[in-house]
């Protein structure tokens, strides 16, 4: 049966990344035009929507948990490292792929190294992204370095760590925060449920929540495709500190529609209304649930927690760049099925790359027996 299913799956996968193929083709011989249905109205869609503020945003479980381990010095943490590290940095790397492809002349991408534009925030967030990337490049690199048995490489990278965390944390936190400094131009287009002058501090706060939920989503996953028994005491940590980010978000959200007076929005019966319930649902639900210790202490309900925020934090970013812009513009936007099978395509190449590091590279921290029989509760979460 786990065989047929893997087939199965794989089989799923090779007719998404032909799709892919087919549609990156298009794409590059033909224009945006004939693979996309962008526009003027809609110059921003699924691949900014969901590729670029989605993605950076799930990545930000890597910022999080080194921060914790390197400069809070929470040492039990640390086995977490590694994985969500990998995790980040197949991110960043799909982000920037996914910019490629959203970008009508990617050929230009290296412009921004040489024409410098300091008052943009599409500028900042291009250096924040290209820095941090290598920042996670070298947070990753030991992993490949004890592979190859390069010690001297190994000691270098060891002697860095520190001030190479502390600069990924201030590079993480500006581009986080600028993607919604991007949307602060928009004050008559953006719908007054996700337009507000704290769009910065509401994509800082939920990249945080997204990526600890992501954490707590990639650890099952890895558990479930690997047969092997995670941390799972140290995910109910992080569980606590993503019902805290998560609170924290929603208590900034309904003070901010509360200040500027538009709190009503919510209820008046339009698209833009149901998509903010769901959002807000989706967030809400696993906030309330997680903070329970029972729910915590149960693998299948904080895995189902992590789903729920990690889907909240993607319906909110996508509100944001498609949702909260439709009713100025006229009209809905829904993207083509080559916009869809590229996303779709690069998703399924993270995960392949995810497997593939996992499987041959020392990504996870092993448990010694006696610790795993101590500290996992009887439901083992890594089930294949």
């Amino acid at each position: 049966m786990t065989r047929v299913r893997a087939i199965f799956w794989r089989v799923v996968a090779l007719a998404i990344l032909s799709a892919g193929a087919y549609s990156t083709w298009v794409r590059f011989t033909q224009g945006l035009g004939a693979s996309t249905n962008l526009s003027d109205e809609y110059p921003w869609g699924l691949w900014i929507g969901f590729d670029i503020l989605c993605g950076v945003g799930l990545a930000a479980g890597g910022f999080a948990i080194t921060s914790a381990v390197y400069i809070l010095h929470l040492e039990k943490l640390r086995p977490l490292v590694r994985p969500t590290v990998l995790t980040a940095f197949l991110g960043y790397l799909l982000v920037i792929c996914g910019l490629l492809f959203d970008l009508g002349r990617p050929w230009n991408i290296w412009r921004a190294v040489v024409w410098w534009n300091p008052r943009s925030v599409m500028f900042e967030v291009a250096w924040c992204v290209m820095l941090y990337t290598t920042v996670l490049a070298l947070e990753f690199s030991p992993v490949l370095f004890e592979r190859l048995r390069w010690e001297r490489a190994l000691k270098v990278v060891k002697i860095i760590v520190v001030p190479l965390v502390g600069l990924g944390f201030i590079l993480s936190t500006l581009h986080q925060s600028s993607l919604g400094s991007l949307y602060l131009i928009l004050p008559t287009k953006l719908h007054p449920l996700w337009y507000s002058p704290l769009l910065p501090v509401l994509f800082w706060i939920s990249a945080v929540a997204a990526g600890l939920a992501m954490v707590i989503f990639e650890s099952g996953m890895s558990a479930r495709a690997f047969g092997r028994a995670l941390e799972f005491h140290l995910l109910q940590g992080v569980a606590k500190v993503m019902v805290l980010f998560l609170g924290l978000f929603l208590m900034v959200r309904l003070f901010d529609l509360g200040a500027r007076g538009v709190l009503g929005t919510a209820f008046t019966g339009s698209y833009e209304m149901a998509m903010f319930w769901v959002e807000t649902a989706l967030l809400a639900v696993p906030m309330v649930l997680a903070a329970f210790r029972k729910i915590r202490a149960n693998p299948q309900a904080l895995f189902a927690c992590s789903v729920m925020a990690v889907g909240g934090f993607l319906v909110n970013r996508l509100n944001v760049a498609v949702t909260g812009l439709e009713a100025s513009a006229g009209g809905r936007y829904v993207p083509s099925w080559m916009e869809v099978s590229i996303t779709l395509s690069l998703v399924v190449v993270g995960l392949a790359a995810f497997r593939y590091a996992a499987q041959y590279l020392p990504v996870f921290h092993s448990l010694k027996s006696e610790e795993v029989k101590e500290e996992l509760p009887t439901q083992v979460y890594a089930q294949p």
